[in-house]
Parts: C-alpha cells; structure tokens; sequence
C-alpha cells in the first residue's frame, strides 16, 4: 500500500533498491538503471530545481523521447512541489512554442534531438553530460501538497483549436495508483513505446514504479522495435494504442520467427478496436488476456473494470464501472439512456483547463465530467465505445459513428481491417 503523498514520491524505500527499474533503450544501446539509481537522480532533480528558487507550483517542462531521465525528472519536479509538463514533441515547432509559454514554464528539459525546439529565451537543460552535471546528489524532503494541488499539465492534441493543458493534482493520480497497484504486478516486465507525454504511457510508468516491477522503454514506436524488445527481454505486459498492434501485426515474417510466448497481458485503449484487430492479436499470442480500455487526459485511466458477477467482457467492451466510479449516460435531449455520452465522476477527473477561461467547463455543478464519448450499455450492464460526439453524422434520420461504418466494412470477405 501507498503511504505517500506526492506523486513523485512512488519509489518504495523498503523494497530491493538494486532491482532494475528501467531498460532504456532509446540511446542506441541498452541502459539499466536500478531503483536506487532512479532515486538518486529524481531526488537530485529535486534538490537542483529548488536551489533555483523558483516558486511552489512553478511550471517545468519536458520536451523528450522516452528515456529513463525523462520519468526521473517528472518524479524530481513534483518532488520538489513544481509542475511537470511533458511536451509533444511531434507538434510543430510554433505550437511546441505555445505549450511551454501557455503554461509559463520557467525551464525546460529535453533531449538533443529537440534542443532547437526549445524557446531561446528560457533556460533548458539537456539530457546527456549536462543533465549530469545539473543534477545535485544528497538528501532531499518531499514537498507534501495541499488538497488538489496541482502536480502536472498534460496538453491535449488540439484537434479542436489550439491544444488544452490538463491540470491534474496528486491526489488524483495516486487515487489512480493506488486503484490500480496490487502485489502482483511487482513481477513483471512493462513494455512502454508509446510516448510519455500521453496518459496512456505515463500512467503505467507510474504504475510499474509504485508496484516496483521492470519497464522496458522504447524512445518511441516503431513495429520491429517493438517486437524484438518484446522477444529479447522477455516483456509480459504491453500497453499500447491499437494503431500500434495493428502495425505490429503487420509484421508477418518477423512475426512468425518471434518467441513473444512471454506475453501474458496486452492493454488497448485510446482508440476503439475493432474486431478484426482483437480477433488477429488473439491469434498472434493466443497465451495472453488482452484487455480493451477506457480513458481520458481530463477523467483518468480508471473509469471500467471486471464485471462483479465474474460475467465474461464482451469483446470490444470496455468493461463494466468501476466500483468507485460514477458513470451516467445522457442522451441528445439531457436524459439518462442506455446510449450516450459518457458522463462520469472519480477521484481521478481534473482540476480543469489551464489559462481557458474563454472555455466552459466540461464538468457540471454535481461533479460530473462530460467526456464527449458516446457509449452503448448492455443489458448486463457492460460498455461499449461508439465513437465522439463531433465524429457522428446523420444519414437519413440516423446517427451514425464511423465506428459503426468501420464494422460493417470488416464483414466483407475482402476486408481485412478497417
């Protein structure tokens, strides 16, 4: 069980601290680093943001693949009551430009690769010989936040205008730790490859540390990658989103010469599966329990889980609430159905929108967040994804969701996947 407060703080003093937390594999070569190791640079992190004297709450920014220095950071900013915000390093520069000034980070950390895409008026400290000597090694007090402090910015994608920082507190992604954390998640191995800068990857690097198990990390995807990290380090676990198995599978030849009998749980979410993706990854590793998930930046990973009668998920289900979750289906005239948009309240939902005040808030009087995803609930009360609110058309009088076109598609002979 947890006993910390800060959500920096997952690194569990009492167990193994020479146990590999992370293999790194993102520099060209293979790099192990232990618990103790990790400790040693979140909390010298912490030590040399502070001897800065920037002010409690100050916003630090990350603009980096995946790398091991990458998560020790995060730890070390939040460590030290600062904000991290991980940025996307894919977006264009100007908007690279507009996340970090939005946010009004005093600092930067980034990779070589992206040193240029840093605003040449702040200060950034890069990975490599100078992160090293930027690190200050000792002891360190981790700041305890108040109550809905906030602990990181995730930016959305901006599909809809110009991207949306998150403000999540501690609070609410311990809540999603501790949720999620159990004794057994200790002997695996996480394969992370999707970018940390997202929920879906940063979450489970929280997860994996809190739990004290092994992450394997990739810089960023690519489908051999993903498979030979699979084969050559045995990896149990995977999380990703599905484009990312549909690209893997797509590897027929590497496929067939791969030992990925390791495998025992694949995590989807992100995205809506299909049923010619589900039924292929079965296939491909038939020994492991895949899961199909749900989740959001504004509302958390833990919206669904099993069914309490042990009744068996429905494939492309996400699953049934979680007991410590409300959910609630509204229709397009405000009433509760058992289709529409997914509404729900946890400990996990965000502060709210940084610096939007031209915005309303998704979140109403009693609590509950208005995700904008559109759901289907059985009659043994199970979920399935539809598709977004401003992805549905009308066709003679129906709503329809490209997810539904994308179904139909996959029942021609000559459709393998849509």
């Amino acid at each position: 069980m947890l006993r910390f407060e800060n959500l920096g703080d997952l690194i569990n003093p009492d167990l193994d601290p020479d146990k590999i937390a992370i293999i790194d594999l993102g520099t060209g070569r293979a790099r192990e680093f232990t618990y103790r190791q990790m400790e040693t640079l979140a909390t010298g992190v912490a030590r040399a943001l502070s001897a800065r004297k920037l002010a409690r709450g100050d916003r630090v920014a990350i603009l980096s693949a995946n790398r091991a220095e990458f998560i020790a950071t995060m730890f070390g900013i939040m460590r030290a009551g600062f904000v991290a915000v991980p940025v996307n390093f894919k977006f264009p520069r100007e908007t690279i430009d507009f996340i970090i000034r939005d946010s009004n980070a005093k600092l930067v950390f980034c990779d070589p690769e992206r040193r240029g895409d840093c605003p040449p008026d702040l200060p950034a400290v890069e990975f490599g010989n100078e992160f090293d000597a930027f690190v200050r090694k000792g002891p360190f007090t981790t700041i305890v936040p108040q109550p809905h402090e906030p602990a990181m910015f995730l930016y959305t994608s901006g599909s809809t205008g110009v991207p949306k920082g998150v403000v999540l507190s501690h609070q609410s992604h311990l809540w999603v730790v501790k949720t999620r954390l159990n004794a057994d998640l200790a002997r695996h191995r996480y394969l992370i490859a999707a970018p940390l800068y997202h929920m879906n990857a940063l979450a489970l690097s929280q997860l994996a540390t809190a739990a004290h198990a092994t992450i394997v990390l990739l810089p960023q995807f690519t489908a051999t990658a993903y498979i030979d990290a699979i084969e050559r380090y045995r990896c149990t676990w995977l999380t990703a989103v599905p484009p990312m198995i549909a690209m893997m599978l797509r590897e027929g030849e590497r496929l067939k010469r791969a030992d990925l009998s390791s495998v025992e749980f694949v995590r989807m979410g992100s995205a809506p599966v299909s049923e010619a993706l589900m039924a292929a990854l079965k296939h491909a590793l038939p020994k492991a329990a895949v899961t199909n998930a749900y989740g959001t930046t504004e509302g958390g990973p833990v919206v669904f889980g099993p069914h309490p009668k042990g009744l068996p998920q429905p494939e492309l289900s996400v699953g049934y609430p979680h007991p410590d979750v409300q959910v609630r289906l509204i229709d397009e005239a405000g009433r509760p159905a058992a289709e529409g948009v997914l509404e729900m309240k946890a400990p996990s939902v965000m502060n709210g929108y940084h610096n939007r005040p031209d915005l309303p808030s998704p979140i109403k009087p009693d609590g509950f967040y208005v995700t904008g995803d559109v759901f289907r609930r059985d009659d043994n009360g199970f979920f399935t994804f539809i598709g977004r609110t401003d992805d549905m058309f009308v066709s003679g009088g129906e709503n329809i969701y490209p997810s539904d076109v994308e179904r139909m598609l996959e029942r021609h002979p000559d459709i393998a996947q849509a």
